[in-house]
């Protein structure tokens, strides 16, 4: 059907592009010689020409799909990316749209940020795993950083009439002395913890072994309790689980490693694209 229609479109506006060659349709869009003549006429190569009309038609197809989701460019989005553009010339917005090509740009100011937009949602899911991350990343040289993961027993609060930070540490104090003796920690964490992180146990992600108290959490001897600390929560004490050794840069490296995940990702789903579109290049014309 997008076929017929294509054709359809090319038939009854064959007049109006007399004097502009169409070198190529994509679904019911016609692209023509003059609207990338800037581009075909700064090469000689045909298999150039090709590449830069696919790189338009994939364009195309992203705009069109955005427009589907409804994550197009808005009014004020395509406005303040002009704003900053003529700001980063030294000249008014004024005189950006006084420049003859001023609605040529905008709209490819708009088709940018569409294709941002779907790129973000397309790939907004796609991540890396973390031990996967840390092989990666610790075949670079780079400095060592300590971390480790606890479990915490965090309250901030205890129904008494005497001194409260008196009565949490004592409470404490009662629930180290059966876990030493053999209790859960976990369990007791998971039932009487008062942070969010009860619902695990306690249990944290991977801590940076980078001040006093993570660095007396890290001296612990296997299933010894920690002494009462002060968290931004309320005081809590605490069991050292897992050690591990990661390079310094882990976070920029697992960063890069994401944002080439998703652009290799996204490459595929834009093939995917194309595969469910109609596309016709007429190699003749160029």
């Amino acid at each position: 059907m997008k076929r017929v229609l294509a054709l359809l479109f090319i038939l009854s506006t064959g007049p109006v592009f007399s004097e502009n060659i169409i070198i190529a349709v994509v679904n019911n869009t016609v692209i023509t010689y003059n609207s990338l003549v800037p581009l075909l006429t700064d090469t000689s190569s045909k298999d150039h020409k090709v590449d830069i009309i696919n790189q338009r038609i994939n364009d195309i197809l992203q705009v069109e799909r955005a427009k589907e989701l409804g994550i197009e460019a808005s009014l004020n989005d395509v406005n303040l990316a002009l704003v900053e553009i003529s700001k980063n010339n030294n000249i008014s917005l004024e005189q950006l749209q006084a420049y003859p090509e001023f609605l040529s740009l905008k709209d490819e100011v708009s088709e940018k940020i569409s294709i941002l937009n779907l790129q973000r949602y397309i790939t907004k899911d796609v991540t890396i795993d973390e031990n996967e991350a840390i092989n990666m990343c610790s075949k670079k040289p780079s400095k060592s950083i300590k971390q480790i993961k606890i479990a915490q027993i965090i309250i901030s609060k205890v129904e008494t009439q005497n001194d409260q930070d008196a009565a949490i540490k004592a409470f404490l104090k009662k629930l180290s002395k059966h876990i030493t003796k053999g209790a859960s920690f976990v369990d007791f964490a998971k039932l009487h913890s008062q942070h969010s992180s009860y619902l695990d146990g306690g249990i944290t992600d991977w801590i940076e072994v980078d001040n006093p108290t993570v660095a007396m959490l890290d001296s612990l001897k296997d299933n010894e309790v920690s002494k009462i600390y002060l968290t931004d929560f309320g005081f809590a004490v605490g069991i050292k689980l897992e050690e591990r050794f990661v390079t310094s840069n882990l976070k920029q490296c697992k960063e890069k490693l994401i944002y080439l995940n998703a652009e290799k990702f996204y490459s595929n789903w834009v093939r995917g694209l194309r595969e469910q579109a109609y596309i016709k290049i007429y190699h003749d014309a160029l």
